[in-house]
């Protein structure tokens, strides 16, 4: 009996995975949340890391933080225009 036991808790552990997965599919595709089909658009450590740098060299991030919100603005030399 402790073996039957074990193996419904194994195939109960297992539908509930199954169950979990199918519910973060639904919500996927609802735009919820992002599950296992699509991926986010961008990392959100580096952009965590990016803030990160700016409260602490507020001076040498800002240009980084620039150029990644507009990418056209980047320069090698400040006075110029945009490319």
């Amino acid at each position: 009996m402790p073996m039957l036991k074990a193996v419904l808790l194994v195939l109960a552990a297992l539908a509930g995975l199954w169950a979990l997965d199918r519910v973060g599919l639904w919500a996927e595709r609802r735009g919820w949340i992002f599950w296992r089909r699509r991926k986010p658009a961008g990392n959100a450590l580096g952009a965590a890391t990016l803030e990160l740098q700016k409260i602490f060299e507020s001076g040498k991030a800002t240009h980084v933080i620039e150029a990644k919100h507009d990418p056209g603005k980047v320069s090698g030399d400040p006075g110029a225009g945009p490319r």
